[in-house]
């Protein structure tokens, strides 16, 4: 029986309703962080405080993978002060001026830009956000506007890239699904066999990436979003250069003192992670592999934070470099350049933490990492929030699989993914918790009654993809996700504004793969067929509810 029922939801429920009430997120996610140590403690004050510190915030700020995370954002926050101040970013203007001659080619400019940054979505959306944000405030777009623009290209593209940090953990997750299975696999089937055949199935992932050219081209916007492109609209210019970065850069520099340094960054990273992933994977490297497969492999097994941390760090070093030799600033305000730009990321490094230990609090591993072997082993300290959504939206394993259960279970699990992942914030912690436990239940599924592999079936690969997507969605829409608010720190945008225009966005792909999806394909309908009518039905949406700022 679970240990806390349905009260295991009152931390991220919590700090999600107050964040979007008070539009402030830390003292929101503080508030739940301390619910959920009155939870754990049993209502006792004073043991809830020193829990908070000393099992929930302190362990997470000291975790190796975000201490990298933070000095990467902060190494980061100071390249690009300085890259401001001494008129670097306004070179680069100039340079993506031919390209992003209006509203439309710098959308769609920074949504390609997005695409080519497959590697990784943290990179993407610091490297982007800080890249086009001089751009957009130029043009007078919205800074909501290229939040959901860095967002909406950041999570789904390194969620299909097949060489990408992110493939790794999905196989792994896959995996370790495919060892629950109680009849055999046949031996052709593999981990990663299964990632590629479920991209198709991916469709909120797809059309997510479709919806962001398809609102730049048609220039039409709704909901809030509309609102916010029309104050920007508004604005005045002198106010739209005090609100920019590039107040205070005293003129344009060559566009190498941007490129060079951000080049160096992504250079770099690239490097470690080919590096790290060869080194983790040992005597697995096989150099003669075909090349996919082979930096499919390396990427997989990369060490993405370490890799960050040293390209932001890299980054950084040559943007003093290049001032100093340039004599673009004098040391004093190279000083100042430097500070202000540390101070800009601090919320996000604040914000980041606290949502880590959110994440951290929901989930079903001990302080320490240790993973869960006996149920609700750590329920001291933790609430596994994610097994009660589970076992209340879709059941314990086993049951026989009925035709409503075919027909809805990958809207199902579509909606279980996304559910927990907005609660908890973490769209890896929710792939890792909801993959092994419907792999079983869609094997099961599809392979009832029918001949042949049940893992070749649309059923199987849409209820995987299911997962994956679905992940990712709530991801986008929860104001505790990592990506999310790295966005809109990159974008230096508010965050619950970022969110609250998102939101529609987000929910409109969502709802229209789930009606021309999920819900046809689980009837029989052609999964192609359906990638076509999605798209076509997100034209009509926009272009009927969709007005022009």
């Amino acid at each position: 029986m679970h240990p806390y029922g349905i009260l295991s939801l009152a931390p991220p429920v919590i700090a999600v309703v107050m964040a979007i009430a008070t539009r402030r997120i830390l003292p929101s996610v503080l508030v739940g962080l301390f619910a959920g140590a009155l939870l754990t403690t049993g209502g006792d004050v004073v043991q809830a405080v020193i829990d908070m510190g000393e099992v929930h915030l302190w362990p997470t700020f000291v975790e190796p993978g975000k201490l990298r995370l933070f000095t990467f954002t902060m190494a980061m926050g100071a390249a690009i002060g300085l890259i401001n101040a001494s008129g670097g970013m306004l070179g680069l203007v100039g340079l993506l001026t031919p390209l992003a001659k209006g509203p439309k080619s710098a959308q769609v400019t920074g949504w390609f830009m997005g695409l080519l940054v497959f590697f990784d979505d943290y990179a993407n959306t610091l490297l982007l956000g800080g890249a086009l944000r001089p751009v957009f405030d130029r043009l007078k777009i919205s800074r909501e506007k290229l939040a959901y623009v860095v967002d909406s290209t950041a999570a789904p593209v390194a969620g299909l890239a097949v060489v990408s940090t992110w493939v790794a953990v999905e196989l792994s997750y896959i995996e370790e699904g495919l060892a629950n299975l109680t009849t055999g696999v046949p031996e052709d089937v593999s981990a990663f066999s299964l990632f590629v055949a479920c991209l198709p199935y991916r469709f909120y992932v797809i059309q997510a990436l479709v919806f962001v050219p398809l609102i730049a081209i048609l220039g039409r916007d709704f909901g809030p979003m509309l609102a916010a492109e029309r104050a920007a609209k508004d604005r005045a210019e002198e106010d739209l250069v005090e609100d920019s970065d590039l107040a205070g850069a005293p003129q344009p520099s060559h566009w190498s003192n941007a490129v060079l340094p951000l080049g160096l960054t992504l250079l770099v990273v690239l490097c470690l992670l080919w590096a790290t992933g060869v080194a983790n994977l040992g005597e697995k490297y096989d150099p003669a592999a075909p090349a996919l497969e082979k930096f499919r492999n390396v990427f997989g097994a990369a060490d993405s934070g370490l890799a960050l941390m040293y390209g932001g760090l890299a980054g950084l070093a040559a943007a003093i470099l290049m001032v100093r030799w340039k004599q673009l600033l004098p040391p004093p305000e190279i000083s100042q350049a430097l500070v202000r730009g540390v101070l800009t990321v601090l919320p996000a490094v604040a914000i980041l933490w606290l949502a880590g230990a959110m994440s951290r609090m929901t989930g079903n591993r001990d302080v320490d990492g240790a993973p869960t072997t006996t149920p609700y082993e750590f329920a001291a300290t933790r609430l596994y929030t994610g097994e009660y959504l589970t076992q209340q939206l879709l059941g314990t394993e086993g049951a026989a699989p009925t035709a409503t259960l075919k027909a809805l279970l990958p809207t199902g699990v579509f909606l279980i993914s996304a559910v927990v992942a907005f609660c908890t914030g973490t769209s890896f912690g929710t792939m890792g918790l909801v993959v092994p436990m419907v792999v079983p239940i869609a094997f099961a599924a599809a392979g009832d009654g029918a001949p042949g592999d049940p893992t070749t079936t649309a059923l199987f690969l849409a209820s995987l993809g299911s997962v994956l997507a679905g992940a990712i969605f709530g991801d986008h829409c929860s104001p505790i996700s990592d990506t999310t608010i790295l966005s809109s720190i990159a974008s230096r945008c508010d965050h619950i504004a970022h969110v609250r225009t998102q939101l529609p966005y987000a929910m409109t792909v969502a709802a229209v793969v789930v009606l021309l999806g999920t819900l046809p394909l689980a009837l029989g309908v052609n999964v192609w067929v359906l990638l076509a009518l999605q798209s076509a039905a997100l034209v009509g949406i926009v272009w009927l509810l969709g007005e022009k700022a």
